[in-house]
């Protein structure tokens, strides 16, 4: 195995970092979680462009901007122009407890008629100065990654990322399952059984995801903060969220299927849906058919609801089997995509 040396002596990061400079925006200043509203309303009209079909919520934002370990001083920038609106806005979210990889992931969005102008690139290059500050301030000696998820429909955004040293290191697909068609039935090894997933089992869901996710590209422990924020936001269904648990031990949490609804978003997509936000089965519990009975219930519970679709996202570079699981259990490929643009050290 390659010994790395510690990332403060890999990365040749700015010593002082200056505010961008241009001429539409009269200010550049941190974010604050009374931002929340206007950075819903500026993704709004951004992912219309990105993807059409779904936008980010005033209440995920203001979740976000409020956790109490990031330091919105040094991590985060908005432009504003002269009238006090916010067209742009970055966010850099450092790994709190890495085991693996320290990664950066730069968070934001460009507004529409922000774009073309030079904006996006001056604050793309501010998050990758700051990112590599962050980096470099750390003395592990594990890879260092600077990260952003993009759309696949922005070819301008990637080919900026292109510019500034990054590339295409991953790519993710939608996946759509209509509800109008029968679900059947999938029972799971007799060792197992499957019941609604309640915020009593959250710490139980939360040790099996991070024990699910240990061997996943790119995935690191998620901090207790940010996943209580998700198990405790308005998005989450428990009614149509389940997980596995050992039938000897039911205090053991070993799979999890934990789903959303956005309904604002059910304008935009022109159907009601349930979102597959996140499933797992921890490894050595794996080949029991757990994470099919976990889906078969969800896309059952979400029919039962009188919604249209499922809605899952999943890693194109997954093994053949997950492909397979999901062909089985009726999903089709649609056509967003989502790609990971990577700078590693």
């Amino acid at each position: 195995m390659t010994t790395l040396s510690p990332l403060s002596e890999r990365i040749d990061a700015p010593h002082r970092l200056a505010l961008p400079i241009h001429p539409d925006i009269a200010l550049w200043r941190p974010l604050e979680p009374a931002d929340a509203p206007a950075l819903a309303a500026l993704h709004g009209a951004a992912d219309a462009l990105d993807h059409p079909g779904w936008t980010v919520p005033e209440s995920e934002l203001h979740e976000l901007l409020s956790r109490s370990y990031l330091d919105l001083r040094h991590d985060s920038l908005a432009a504003v122009t002269d009238d006090g609106t916010v067209v742009a806005y970055g966010l850099n979210l450092i790994d709190q407890e890495p085991r693996t990889i320290l990664r950066v992931r730069l968070e934001g969005a460009i507004g529409a008629a922000a774009r073309g102008r030079g904006i996006g690139r001056e604050l793309l290059q501010w998050q990758r100065g700051r990112a590599q500050q962050q980096l470099a301030a750390s003395g592990l000696d594990l890879p260092g990654w600077i990260i952003a998820w993009e759309s696949a429909r922005n070819i301008s955004g990637i080919r900026l990322f292109e510019l500034l040293g990054f590339h295409a290191a991953r790519f993710t697909a939608t996946l759509v399952r209509e509800l109008t068609a029968p679900v059947t039935p999938i029972t799971a090894h007799e060792s197992i059984r499957i019941v609604p997933f309640s915020r009593e089992l959250s710490a139980a869901t939360h040790a099996a995801h991070g024990d699910a996710f240990r061997d996943h590209w790119s995935s690191q422990p998620s901090h207790e903060e940010a996943w209580a924020g998700f198990v405790n936001g308005p998005a989450l269904r428990p009614e149509l969220s389940f997980v596995a648990v050992d039938a000897a031990q039911p205090d053991l949490v070993v799979g999890y299927a934990l789903t959303s609804v956005f309904e604002h978003d059910f304008e935009r997509q022109g159907f009601s849906s349930s979102y597959i936000e996140l499933v797992g089965t921890r490894r050595d519990w794996r080949g029991k058919r757990i994470a099919p009975a976990l889906i078969a219930r969800v896309l059952e519970a979400s029919r039962g609801a009188g919604l249209d679709k499922a809605v899952l996202d999943v890693d194109t570079q997954t093994p053949s089997s997950a492909a397979a699981l999901y062909a089985e259990l009726g999903f089709a490929v649609a056509e967003d995509r989502q790609v990971a643009m990577l700078l590693a050290y």
